[in-house]
């Protein structure tokens, strides 16, 4: 049964930038900035003390069931 929140294209898109970005990190201020306030919100994205966004281990799991279409 599907029970995890329905994402947007543009915050999937953000998702998968999550993980191309890896450790650098995606910077606060772009045109992404509201998916990755929302991504933060579902525990799918953090933001480190830097102020750049990065990757939960949810989001991880989240993108390969979704986005990469493997099971997590």
């Amino acid at each position: 049964m599907w029970n995890e929140p329905y994402l947007e294209t543009c915050c999937r898109s953000a998702l998968h930038r999550l993980t191309l970005v890896e450790a650098a990190g995606r910077p606060d201020g772009l045109k992404d900035g509201p998916c990755l306030e929302r991504l933060s919100g579902m525990g799918l994205a953090r933001r480190r003390g830097d102020g750049r966004f990065e990757i939960t281990a949810a989001g991880q799991d989240r993108h390969a069931a979704e986005i990469l279409k493997r099971a997590g």
